[in-house]
């Protein structure tokens, strides 16, 4: 065999944790309104929610959800969003928001979903006060006038939301409210102090990066009241014309997916805190969000410039077995580093770069959303030992015509409750089959799910909505060893059954 692998059961790396299959949304373009959120619709249930989304998003259990930015909270005013609602323009996005879509919106929708709420809090225009008043309106029984006001729009018990974010990207010149590594430091610790005095047993994060500079003022002023520090990661950044990567230059972005994660593990290692603060890398997507003109120092007037382009993120041609490969590398990615990496969130979940196309009729389950359902219905619990014994490798180009040489093969091993193993195995390869031998002690049958199209380009949409999806195919074990083939460009799921 090209590719062999040994698995040994007995020896657990880790234990997974469900909220690396998380979610995320936010207030740009169709994601929330007329996405996950459509009160005038047919569709929608009593609440508003569309109940096509929520059946859908219930097969994939998102464990947690975060909510309402990205670069939108970094000029969002709760207050504006509950009670007597005020319709407001968005500084971020440029369009008027009505905020019919506000906190208690939000955890009905996590309580539908059956996942915990995760609030990331406004650190562009707002302050230490505005984030704790927040926690108190969520989270209090009834002391306060947040407490009060809430209780006054028809939720008398707490919605004890747990997980909290302060601020964004922070860090970057584009959003609102940029701050310099010490100015962030300040804001950060001021915040989570009010915050933690509010409700000491929430959970806080803050917006970091993969900077040495930045996380050490970070973590040298306020690490003793963090639980989390957040990085995001997008890798194919569409341009001015939404030019996104093609087949082989996504598996170009697979090489190296953890650079960002050691070097947060190493300053979190270097200054005493792997125990306590963990890595949520609550947002992550293949493709970069395509908002051409949003964001530049000279803004154009003409709407046609800057909104209407927003249009082409819901292009389903665009999300193919790309994103899908990509994808699932990259939760291989997170489960290998499964004792750091505690927490991470899809961006978005819905319409634009989501797992979930929206229309007036309907939905699309996109390539990537199969990759959930796999991962989150398939694997194990816990992440056990593989050791890659032979593997073949190719060369491929990226987006840059350079010249990348990359694994064929992505494997991750778990066990599942009942001592059983299930491999994840993605074969990268455009053109070419896998052929893989693991070693099997003690199943004698499998089952092998695979998720493919006809060609890498494949994809999901209103007229053809399954020309990716998940086949099965029953596989014997000759004695110790479990062989398989594995399609070209194709995430898969090896499973015993006996």
């Amino acid at each position: 065999m090209k590719n062999s692998l040994i698995v040994n059961r007995e020896r657990c790396i880790g234990k997974r944790d469900k909220m690396i299959f998380g979610q995320f949304i936010e207030h740009f373009h169709r994601i929330i309104y007329d996405g996950i959120y459509c009160p005038s619709s047919s569709l929608s249930d009593e609440d508003g929610f569309r109940s096509d989304v929520i059946e859908a998003l219930c097969k994939i259990a998102p464990a947690i959800i975060r909510w309402p930015g990205g670069c939108f909270v970094s000029s969002y005013h709760w207050r504006d969003g509950v009670g007597e609602r005020r319709t407001l323009f968005d500084k971020a996005w440029r369009v008027e928001e009505d905020n019919s879509f506000g906190t208690d919106e939000f955890v009905k929708l996590c309580q539908k979903l059956n996942c915990e709420p995760y609030i990331c809090t406004n650190a562009g225009t707002g302050t230490a006060e505005e984030m704790s008043d927040w926690v108190e309106y969520c989270n209090l029984p009834c002391e306060g006038e947040n407490a009060k006001l809430r209780i006054k729009s028809g939720n008398k018990e707490p919605h004890n939301v747990h997980y909290w974010s302060i601020g964004n990207e922070n860090y970057g010149s584009w959003e609102i409210g940029a701050k310099t590594a010490d100015e962030w430091a300040l804001l950060v610790t001021e915040s989570a102090k009010m915050m933690k005095r509010v409700d000491p047993t929430i959970q806080l994060s803050a917006a970091a990066l993969s900077d040495v500079n930045w996380n050490l003022k970070l973590l040298e002023r306020a690490g003793d009241y963090l639980d989390w520090i957040s990085i995001h990661g997008y890798w194919d950044f569409p341009g001015a014309n939404n030019e996104c990567a093609s087949y082989e230059q996504a598996l170009a972005f697979t090489k190296n997916l953890d650079g960002a994660i050691k070097k947060v593990e190493g300053i979190l290692a270097a200054t005493g805190r792997s125990d306590k603060i963990k890595i949520a890398y609550d947002e992550w997507n293949l493709k970069g969000w395509y908002h051409p003109n949003s964001h530049t120092k000279h803004v154009p007037a003409d709407k046609e410039l800057y909104i209407t382009p927003r249009d082409k993120n819901d292009d389903n041609s665009k999300y193919t077995m790309a994103d899908a490969v990509f994808s699932a590398c990259f939760l291989n990615t997170l489960l290998r580093h499964c004792n750091s990496v505690r927490m991470a969130n899809y961006a978005p979940t819905v319409n634009g770069r989501g797992l979930v196309y929206v229309h007036d009729d309907g939905i699309v389950l996109r390539s990537t959303y199969h990759v959930f359902d796999m991962y989150i219905n398939l694997l194990g619990e816990e992440v056990v030992d593989l050791w890659v014994q032979k593997s073949e490798i190719t060369e491929v180009k990226d987006k840059w015509n350079n010249k990348v040489v990359i694994d064929k093969l992505d494997a991750v091993a778990t066990k599942c409750e009942d001592n059983t193993l299930a491999i994840a195995l993605v074969n990268k390869a455009e053109g070419e089959n896998a052929e893989v031998a693991i070693n099997a002690e003690g199943n004698k049958k499998w089952r092998l799910y695979t998720l493919n199209g006809e060609s890498a380009d494949s994809f999901n949409d209103v007229n053809h909505p399954d020309s990716v999806k998940i086949a099965e195919t029953e596989i014997e074990c000759d004695g110790e060893t479990v062989k398989v083939i594995l399609e070209p460009h194709s995430v898969n799921v090896l499973k015993a059954i006996e």
